[in-house]
């Protein structure tokens, strides 16, 4: 299959899910940085949404054991609108956010895309953190901690069954790349539900390459690959505009590798890129560490391969 060579941005501008202000600034950050223009310069045509609009963050403690739920749900219908019109018209949706919990919407469109047309999805998660929290185990309730749970339809019922089953997704449909920061009760939930996570530790022992190439080993044709790629899983020494940066992550050799053996497979049909955070960054190196990490998820490469 030969990937949709038209892109959308679809800008998400909040943080409504986040424990810090500051993501909501996120596609703005993206777009000075270059993005349409750098994808454009590898021959795709690249058409800008604009930013979805939606209600401001009221800044509340948790309720019942989530904060904002309401506002949650109201972006994440607006990115689902959007990002269902993008694959309806048979472009490639990149969702520029936001924060993490953006994906709950993103995936769920993309989950029905895929059982309508019977394609077999697959999710890249590539975080520090698993997000597999839910409202009786977050210690924080901030919903950028738990679209995982959602999608795999264990979240707060307002926020599960988006795509049409309660799961969008199984446990076998998605892979966590470079995670380091798992919380107590996430840590069991994480061997429950049988996912499969490759941590700092497997990356360190194993390297880049032959964890990619157990990620994707199985990847063909009936394929749709998702890549929701959260800036903090970078380190933050090179990424510092993230809200909740953790030491020790894959450096930028890995991360370009991790990439480039993404492209390889032909087969990207939409992304996530969340939880930039130009309040915390330097000089917009986040931002546009995040442009040429998504060049090379587009095929970027230092030789014609």
């Amino acid at each position: 299959m030969t990937i949709a060579r038209t892109v959308s941005l679809i800008g998400a501008p909040t943080d409504v899910g986040a424990s810090v202000r500051g993501a909501g600034m996120g596609p703005e950050a993206l777009r000075v940085a270059g993005l349409a223009e750098a994808l454009r310069s590898q021959r795709l045509t690249v058409v800008d949404r604009g930013n979805l609009a939606g209600p401001p963050n009221p800044w509340m403690p948790p309720t019942q054991g989530v904060r904002h739920m309401d506002e949650v749900v109201a972006w994440n219908r607006a990115v689902f609108d959007e990002v269902a019109a993008a694959l309806g018209r048979g472009h490639v949706p990149l969702l520029m956010g936001g924060d993490h919990c953006l994906a709950i919407g993103s995936i769920s469109a993309i989950a029905r895309h895929c059982r309508e047309r019977r394609k077999n999805l697959r999710v890249v998660w590539l975080d520090a953190h698993t997000d597999v929290n839910t409202e009786a185990i977050s210690p924080s309730g901030n919903l950028h901690g738990m679209p995982v749970s959602c999608l795999l339809g264990h979240g707060p019922a307002q926020l599960v069954g988006w795509s049409g089953e309660r799961a969008a997704i199984a446990a076998d449909n998605i892979d966590f790349i470079g995670i380091r920061s798992v919380d107590a009760d996430e840590k069991q939930a994480i061997r429950l539900l049988g996912l499969q996570v490759f941590d700092m530790r497997h990356i360190d022992e194993h390297g880049m390459r032959n964890t990619m190439t157990e990620v994707l080993q199985d990847v063909d044709e009936d394929t749709h690959l998702h890549v929701s790629f959260d800036l903090d899983c970078l380190d933050p020494m090179e990424a510092p505009g993230v809200g909740t940066g953790v030491r020790g992550g894959p450096t930028y050799r890995e991360m370009q590798l991790c990439m480039e053996m993404i492209a390889d497979t032909g087969q990207l049909a939409s992304v996530d890129v969340v939880e930039i955070n130009p309040a915390l960054d330097v000089r917009n190196q986040t931002a546009q560490l995040a442009v040429e990490f998504i060049q090379s998820l587009f095929g970027a490469s230092t030789l014609a391969r």
